[in-house]
């Protein structure tokens, strides 16, 4: 019995001893020039022959440990981009953990001059709720914009018009380095700056000015894109220069500047391109969403400041000109849930526009003191618009789809008519043109008054704006269902010319006050009065009376007005028609008072409040030959609760929740009968009440050191009592409809996501990547089929769902990822429940980017995408999209690369949206230049490091002639496991 229990002690001991045996190897990575912590670095543990053993990334605080599986000599490797690669003898004796201590990274120039990728950096790194992701790890095509790299995000969505969201909310702002970036247009950003100088991007939600600097949570949050610039470049001067031309007349044409010092930065950018600003290889890979609408020219020069002696005053500021020129050309096809037997329409018009526009924004904050904080913010706007759209359409009381192919054509429509499915046609012709001027500033004056956080704020705001517009239109329409006093189709024609100027201003004064009332519980008050002031004087010039076909033989151009005017018989005023004009004055007065308790605790954080609205408004208004002069007084109040846990410095959980009220405007409760578009009539209510909201949202993350793993999910829930909704009366036999606003409930709305992202093995060359979303929407309306019958509950469900799923295997020369989507809709009404409908997008494919020696590199990407159950047979399509790229680098340091760029290769991508709304279902298809070849040189000059800018550049550990960019192995062979040298991998990769 003793011997069996020394045995079993002794094996005990053992069993201890080993698990206690970890043979850790620890140690902190450093900026040797900043004197800053270099988090999210990869590090790894190598045998002597190279082959590798274990790895790991450094936290936030740069700091690393890796455990090594038995004792002997190692090499330990750190490795970041824009660094030059850290290698470090060790030896492991006697099971002890060994301490390497502080490793300092030096900043290696060759990195800086071209675009270099280290393979294995972690894709993305979460710290509470910022996501960090890694640019390095994301490969994109040779002279690619940021654009290509937010596609290519996990948890991302860029749609057409160039919005973006990131885990299902919408980023408002762009900084670069923590600064601000030409605030209020996140396009110059995604559009110009390129990837070459990008290291990271962070994703966060940033806190309002008042917030930031008050501690006072105003919730008015908005989640930014923060672009960390590469290490080594926040001083000394590097521009780039983007030239394209191609076939079909495309040209894509980029240059940017900039100068970085300790204290202050300026960026400047110039741009023309004609290929509608998508970024090379279009819309997001591997599914929809990339439609390009129309073919759209745009020029735009811009430049960026910012200021920070790092004590007591900060100044950002920007200015931008852009111009653009649109062709839009759209064949459209909907269904109006308006009617049990069936509403359907089609639309083909061709849109031409022009803009110019100026904006400038700046910021000042002086902090003159350790108390006092002053900030100031002006901005302005000058913009001019021209515009002209000519369309013809149709209305049918049935599918034409069913019947006709082409249910435009002259053919179709007598087919149709002979069937009694015509309802109406129309052609409609609009000339117009706008001129605004806007100005605003905002001033903010923040006092502390202890160091506990009680302190008073004082701001102002002010806005103005001018405009005014010029519009002319045509409008003809023939009724099939409806017949003349001579029994045949009755037409109705309009003929318009007005002219709107339009002035507006607003200010607002307020107050805040935060009071700690225990240990770290705060209780925060707010007051602010608004008050604004609109007016609008409309003169409507009723040509209709001219003979029909006096228009007929122009042609529209922008501001042309003057060609069909001099066609008028009599002066211009003598058509001034007093009911069609309209003038109108609008006054506001409101007063916010909001009282907020705030408590912060080591692991969670609440806030819990309710705003108290008093409002008085008035509004008067000329117009169908009735005088309004009337007054509303009314009550709004919401609450408010946010709260957030941390579990972890990787995992947080967030509940936020948030009641509103919407009043109607003014105009919805005029009782007056809107009747100037006979296809479109508006009736007042005065009986509307006020929309009451609930909003929820939940947010939850977490991140794994080990092998990277990040997860993500969200869930967004909003319900409406009263909403403001739509009663429709529709007239089968003309067509048309009139709505009139009415109070409506059931309204509700849920979103979820789920993102996940990890590498399968810990050196992070293998990936798995998905992202889940689902949506359901439930509309409510109200029907009258007639004036005579009763009101219908019009349902309208759309349920959406989708998936991708990708996996992706990369090295330092090699990148091949494999893709999947699907995205599924299903929409019900239950008002023509035989017409419910049901699509799918899907899509699979793979690409590729592969690394050659002598600089080169190829890229290319192969997607079949489908699509089923769209009315118009001819967009369930099949589309082989194909796209690739070959790049070769040369002169020193890789400063100038020459590329060629194929696009859809096989001529198969088309254009298709589909919009989805309480009243209708609209597909529309859009014209565009999708296949076309494009020759690009990209130059880049790189000023780095003082007086060693110009120095020749030394050959580091990270950097060998005969194989630029290749970490040479210990000893002293070239490539990876003896393999042959390669070229420097430049940011080459899928579309």
């Amino acid at each position: 019995m003793v011997k069996r229990l020394l045995t079993f002690v002794l094996l005990l001991t053992s069993a201890v001893t080993m698990l206690a045996q970890n043979r850790t190897v620890t140690g902190t990575l450093y900026d040797a020039e900043l004197k800053e912590k270099v988090p999210f670095a990869v590090v790894q543990l190598l045998k002597q022959d190279s082959s590798y053993v274990v790895g790991a990334t450094s936290d936030e605080a740069g700091s690393f440990k890796v455990t090594a599986p038995t004792n002997g000599r190692f090499i330990l490797k750190a490795s970041y981009v824009g660094y030059k690669t850290i290698f470090q003898n060790i030896t492991i004796a006697n099971e002890q953990d060994v301490s390497v201590g502080q490793l300092e990274f030096q900043v290696d120039s060759h990195t800086l001059k071209e675009v270099k990728v280290t393979a294995s950096a972690p894709k993305v790194v979460v710290k509470a709720d910022t996501f960090q992701y890694n640019a390095s790890a994301y490969r994109v095509p040779e002279g690619s914009t940021i654009e290509a790299l937010v596609k290519r995000l996990p948890g991302a969505e860029v749609s057409s018009d160039g919005t973006i969201k990131i885990n299902g909310k919408e980023v408002k702002k762009i900084l670069v380095d923590g600064k601000e970036f030409m605030v209020g247009d996140t396009k110059t950003a995604m559009k110009n700056l390129p990837t070459s100088i990008v290291q990271t991007i962070k994703s966060y939600d940033q806190k309002s000015d008042l917030t930031r600097v008050t501690g006072i949570d105003d919730g008015n949050e908005s989640t930014v894109l923060d672009f960390g610039i590469k290490a080594g470049m926040n001083k000394g001067l590097f521009s780039n220069i983007d030239l394209g031309i191609g076939t079909k007349g495309r040209y894509s044409e980029k240059a940017m500047g900039a100068f970085f010092n300790s204290k202050f930065r300026m960026m400047g950018f110039a741009s023309a391109n004609n290929v509608n600003d998508m970024g090379f290889g279009g819309g997001p890979r591997g599914g929809f969403g990339g439609v390009r609408q129309g073919l759209n020219a745009t020029k735009m020069v811009g430049l960026n400041m910012n200021y920070d002696n790092g004590t007591t005053l900060q100044w950002d500021g920007s200015v931008r000109w852009n111009h653009s020129n649109g062709d839009l050309n759209s064949r459209v096809s909907s269904e109006n849930f308006v009617a049990q037997q069936g509403s359907f329409a089609n639309r083909l018009a061709q849109e031409y526009t022009r803009t110019n526009s100026w904006d400038g924004r700046f910021r000042l904050e002086w902090r003159p003191d350790s108390v006092w904080n002053i900030m100031f913010r002006p901005n302005f706007r000058l913009s001019k618009n021209d515009g002209q759209v000519v369309s013809s359409s149709a209305s049918y009381n049935a599918d034409p789809y069913e019947t006709v192919d082409d249910p435009l054509s002259t053919t179709s429509i007598a087919q149709l008519k002979a069937l009694g499915l015509m309802v109406n046609t129309q052609r409609n012709m609009t000339i117009s043109y706008g001129n605004t001027t806007a100005l605003g500033a905002m001033l903010q004056v923040n006092r502390k008054l202890s160091s506990n956080g009680r302190n008073v704020t004082l701001r102002v705001d002010g806005n103005y704006s001018d405009s005014d517009s010029k519009t002319f239109s045509t409008q003809d329409i023939q009724y099939f269902q409806l017949r003349d006093a001579l029994g045949n189709d009755s037409t109705y024609r309009a003929y318009r010319y007005n002219l709107m100027p339009t002035k507006s201003w607003d200010y607002a004064l307020q107050a805040t006050y935060s009071e700690p009332i225990a240990r770290k519980t705060y209780l925060q008050f707010s007051y602010q009065f608004k008050y604004g002031f609109s007016k609008s004087d409309r003169d409507t010039y009723d040509l209709s009376a001219m003979p029909s076909g006096t228009f007929g033989s122009l042609q529209p151009a922008y501001r042309s007005w003057d060609n069909y005017l001099g066609l008028l018989t009599n002066p211009l005023a003598s058509y001034l028609d007093n009911n069609l004009s309209r003038y109108s004055e609008y006054r506001t007065y409101t007063h916010d008072m909001q009282v907020m308790m705030r408590m912060i605790r080591d692991k969670w954080k609440m806030n819990v409040g309710v705003m108290f609205q008093p409002q008085h408004s008035t509004y008067m208004q000329d117009y169908l030959s009735v005088h309004v002069d009337t007054t509303r007084t009314v009550f709004n109040w919401s609450p408010t609760f946010d709260f957030r846990y941390k579990f972890s410095e990787q995992s947080n959980l967030r509940i936020n929740y948030k009641g509103s009220i919407t009043q109607p405007t003014m105009s919805q409760l005029l009782s007056i009968v809107d009747n100037t578009d006979p296809q479109n009539i508006a009736v007042g209510n005065p009986g509307l009440k006020p929309a009451f909201t609930n909003n929820f949202r939940l947010f939850y993350n977490t991140f794994k050191q080990s092998h990277s793993q990040a997860l993500m999910t969200f869930a967004n829930f909003s319900t409406t009592r009263n909403a403001i909704g739509n009663s429709v009366t529709y007239d089968a036999t003309t067509g048309a409809r009139t709505v009139q606003p009415v109070n409506v409930n059931g309204n509700w709305d849920a979103d979820a996501g789920l993102m996940y992202n990890t590498s399968i093995d810990s050196a992070g060359v293998w990936n798995l990547h998905t992202f889940t979303r689902a949506n359901f929407n439930r509309y409510v309306s109200y029907l009258q089929l007639n004036r005579t019958s009763n009101l219908e509950k019009n349902i309208t469900k759309s349920l959406t769902f989708g998936e991708r799923l990708a996996a992706s295997y990369r090295t330092s020369w090699l990148e091949l990822e494999l893709d999947g989507s699907v995205d599924y809709t299903n929409t019900k009404n239950n008002l023509q429940s035989v017409n419910n409908l049901r699509t799918w997008q899907f899509a699979y494919g793979g690409t590729l980017s592969l690394n050659l020696p002598w600089n080169m590199s190829i890229s290319t990407d192969l997607h079949q995408n489908s699509r089923r159950g769209y009315n118009d047979a001819a967009l369930n399509t099949d589309e082989l999209l194909w796209n690739a790229q070959i790049s070769q680098s040369m002169l020193k340091s890789n400063a100038l690369t020459f590329s060629l760029q194929f696009y859809d290769i096989l001529h198969q991508q088309s254009n298709l949206s589909r919009v989805i709304n309480s009243m209708s279902r609209t597909d529309t298809e859009y014209n565009s230049i999708n296949s076309y070849i494009m020759l690009r040189a990209t130059y880049r000059l790189n000023l780095f490091g003082g007086k060693n800018a110009m120095s020749k550049p030394k050959d580091g550990p990270d950097f060998d002639r005969n194989g630029p960019g290749m970490a040479p192995r210990p000893d002293g062979k070239k490539g990876f496991g003896g393999g042959r040298p390669l070229g420097p991998p430049p940011s080459g990769g899928g579309f």
